[in-house]
């Protein structure tokens, strides 16, 4: 499911900012829905409640913790891929967040139908951004580095590392309902039927950019 890549790093990166953008608007409609976000973002956002900055301020700097947290563990410098994460992410959650015309739902069909939306939009975003083969964000670098230092079960560690946070955001304040509970036991199922499409759509892109460079590169000679 998880396709290593080498070579065009400039294509990769144009995927895996697409993939951020997209993942990011999810990360705001869950939020403006009003049905519950994501336990990470119920954090950020009870951050945010208590203290203030922005939501994207709060995921950058949190990241920045996570990251350092998950290199003295495991010894090792995260992936590039872990810091564009980090930086890209928190950008863009708070650009969305000034956009007028994403707002909350008045009605409760609204509320469902804005979840249901970011939820899809949230895992095909992950599932782009991943799909560029450059690593995985912060929560996920710490999640490896804590299982290979445990030896704990992958769902035992980031399943902790979830409820950890999603108490200490709920006791914050976050946005916490029926849609945090949904979004934790959908997002698997629902990430694991688009990843392989979005890791075809993705060597789809990369081939027409390798044939395009290899015309260009035949046309100078």
């Amino acid at each position: 499911m998880f396709k290593k890549r080498k070579g065009q790093i400039g294509a990769r990166l144009t995927v895996f900012t697409i993939g951020l953008l997209i993942m990011s608007l999810g990360v705001v409609l869950l939020i403006r829905s009003n049905a519950g976000a994501t336990p990470w973002d119920v954090f950020h956002v009870g951050l945010y409640y208590q203290i203030g900055l922005t939501v994207g301020s709060w995921s950058i700097l949190v990241g920045v913790v996570i990251l350092t947290a998950a290199a003295i563990i495991a010894k090792e410098i995260p992936h590039i891929g872990a810091f564009l994460n980090m930086l890209l992410i928190g950008v863009f959650i708070d650009m969305y967040m000034l956009m007028p015309f994403i707002k909350e739902p008045s009605s409760h069909f609204g509320e469902a139908a804005m979840f249901a939306l970011g939820i899809i939009v949230y895992a095909c975003g992950m599932g782009v951004y991943i799909s560029a083969g450059l690593g995985t964000g912060p929560r996920d670098s710490l999640m490896a580095a804590v299982y290979e230092k445990t030896g704990w079960k992958i769902r035992n560690v980031r399943g902790s590392m979830e409820v950890i946070v999603l108490l200490i955001g709920w006791w914050l304040g976050g946005p916490v309902n029926w849609g945090t509970i949904l979004f934790s036991f959908m997002i698997g199922p629902i990430f694991g039927a688009v990843m392989p499409q979005c890791n075809r759509l993705t060597d789809v892109i990369l081939e027409k950019v390798k044939r395009k460079n290899e015309l260009n590169i035949s046309k100078g000679a």
